[in-house]
């Protein structure tokens, strides 16, 4: 199979991805979830004028002029409404939050009152209105808040819930399956024999799935054989994982077992080998309703596959429409070569300067090299065949989350 562009491959991997159905969810589960339907407020906040500070509720054709004393007839907290009227010559004592008491017009803060047993004495005139929370300030019960679409923030969360909204309607969550292939592999903490390296690549996947909010089952480690991977394949489809996301086996050598168990259990191949740096052997299909990405065990290689084609997957099912990362413009901090026929992601570290951003490839690229790459700030994109480029030479990024 031919090598084809990054942008065709991602066409691909999104072609056939659509938002998944929705779901009502608590607002505790609703960070980072993308709301299905409109949502309306289903009350008004303030519901009723309120009290901005601590102080007198008094009416303002009294506290025109000053110093003037008041008779205080009465007390007004948060969530204790006054049931009294405040007429003329007469005060409330009101706290932040009370609602103002019929009559009562503005609220003299208690900085310029001195109080004196049942009196109260004003030292400044007070304009009409002052310190009060109008109903409905905030906003109103019908008010359109939000539209379906929208990734709940937490800032977001605090809104849905004075709006009065327990539970909201959100795209599910895609359930992402992890497989990794090697006889090499061993896990954190073990110590490897011979020829055995520590896996790495599933804790990095894992996270950055979450980050977009997916959910994430970890398959473990499978040997180099055929059996126990077509098992494990199964295994994903039986947990209705929506991505199956596999790394190492995807070459074209003898132990290269993953592209075989996937075709035994009938994948729909479409696409294998991209033209980009790293991350070459990249592979995608789907096996009935689950997508596949067959990505690199190198960890550079896999970790920017998934930046590149995992995340935008993600999003697309979770009904998000910021598909990829914004590119930015940035200085190059250092001289590059031209380049061949592959796209060419190099990661590098960012700085400020007056100009702007200026964005330094690291020395050596080597797609397994983890301290580079947990080091880098963003990767820089050069196009097939782009020409050499010296340091100052405009070039255009891609910033990795921090």
């Amino acid at each position: 199979m031919a090598l084809i562009s990054v942008a065709e491959a991602l066409d691909h991997v999104l072609a056939h991805a659509a938002a998944l159905p929705p779901e009502t969810v608590p607002l505790n589960d609703a960070l980072g979830r993308v709301l299905a339907a409109d949502l309306d407020a289903l009350r008004t906040q303030p519901p009723a004028d309120m009290s901005a500070m601590d102080g007198y509720a008094v009416r303002a054709s009294d506290v025109a002029t000053a110093p003037v004393e008041l008779r205080v007839i009465g007390e007004v907290a948060a969530g204790r409404p006054f049931t009294r009227m405040v007429g003329a010559g007469e005060a409330a004592r009101i706290f932040t939050g009370g609602v103002m008491p019929a009559g009562a017009d503005t609220v003299v803060v208690q900085e310029i009152t001195k109080r004196d047993g049942d009196a109260v004495i004003v030292s400044k005139p007070v304009s009409k209105g002052r310190h009060i929370r109008r109903q409905g300030l905030d906003f109103r019960r019908g008010d359109a808040l939000f539209t379906a679409g929208h990734r709940l923030s937490a800032r977001d969360l605090a809104l849905v819930a004075g709006m009065n909204h327990p539970l909201v309607p959100v795209h599910r969550r895609p359930q992402v399956a992890l497989l990794a292939t090697g006889d090499e592999l061993m896990p954190p903490g073990v110590e490897p024999g011979p020829g055995q390296i520590v896996y790495s690549n599933g804790f990095a996947l894992a996270a950055l799935a979450r980050q977009e909010s997916a959910a994430v089952v970890d398959l473990g480690l499978v040997k180099d054989e055929l059996e126990p991977t077509v098992a494990a394949v199964r295994a994903a489809r039986e947990g209705a994982a929506d991505i199956l996301v596999t790394t190492g086996g995807s070459s074209v050598g003898e132990y290269d077992l993953v592209p075989k168990a996937l075709a035994a259990e009938g994948m729909a191949l479409s696409f294998w080998k991209v033209a980009m740096r790293p991350g070459r052997p990249l592979m995608h299909g789907r096996l009935g309703g689950m997508q596949v990405l067959g990505l690199p065990g190198n960890p550079v290689s896999a970790y920017v596959c998934a930046f590149l084609f995992l995340v935008p997957l993600i999003r697309r099912l979770s009904g998000r429409s910021d598909l990829v990362m914004p590119t930015e413009s940035a200085l190059l901090g250092s001289d590059l070569p031209e380049n061949d026929e592959r796209a060419d992601y190099l990661r590098a570290t960012l700085r400020e300067s007056t100009d702007g951003p200026i964005a330094t490839p690291f020395p050596v690229q080597d797609s397994s090299m983890m301290a580079p790459l947990a080091k880098a700030d963003c990767l820089i994109i050069r196009e097939p065949y782009a020409p050499a480029l010296s340091a100052g030479s405009r070039c255009v990024i891609v910033k990795f989350e921090r």
